[in-house]
Order: C-alpha cells, then structure tokens, then sequence
C-alpha cells in the first residue's frame, strides 16, 4: 500500500509494519520449529529462501523508517517501500512453490 501511495501515511504506519513484521517473523520461526523440527527437506530450504526474502525487506523497511525521519523528500523512501513490496511478493512464490518443491 505504501508504495503504491507514494509513501503518504507512512509516518502513522510505520509502527503497525514493523509490528506485523516482528509477528510475522516470531510466529513463522516458532511454527516452523514446532511442525518440522530439525527435519530440513527441499520444502524447508524453499521456505527457509522466502524467509531470507522477508528478513530482507523488513531490515529495508526499518532503514527506510530511519530515512523517513531524516529526509526531506519521500524519493528513497518510495523505493525502499517498492523494493521491500516486490521481496515480498517474492516470499509469497517461495510459500507457494514450496508445496510442490
């Protein structure tokens, strides 16, 4: 949504993404233990990639809330928000493609 807005609002929703993010990331950690353990298949490491992509655009996302603060335009921090939407998108094909990995 942020990227497709030009960033507008994302003074007021900086805190829910990084929020939804760290849930995301805590509950995907703990499921991902509790169903599978130490198992580690071709699904895992598919699902292991599309958690790196995640990671990658929530550590994005969080230097673009630092640039949000210091800039004076909302240019990098767009990009930021389009970088982070399309790593995104791309954790999405890794969940799906892993059901048949």
């Amino acid at each position: 949504a942020l990227a497709r807005s030009g960033g507008a609002g994302i003074e007021r929703l900086r805190a829910p993404q990084l929020g939804a993010a760290l849930i995301a990331v805590l509950s995907g950690g703990y499921l991902g233990q509790a169903m599978h353990g130490d198992t580690v298949t071709r699904m895992q490491q598919v699902r292991m990639a599309g958690a790196a992509f995640a990671l990658l655009a929530g550590a994005i996302q969080v230097v673009a809330a630092v640039m949000a603060r210091r800039a004076t335009s909302q240019g990098p921090v767009v990009i930021s928000q389009r970088v982070a939407a399309g790593l995104l998108a791309v954790t999405a094909v890794c969940m799906v493609v892993a059901r048949y990995a």
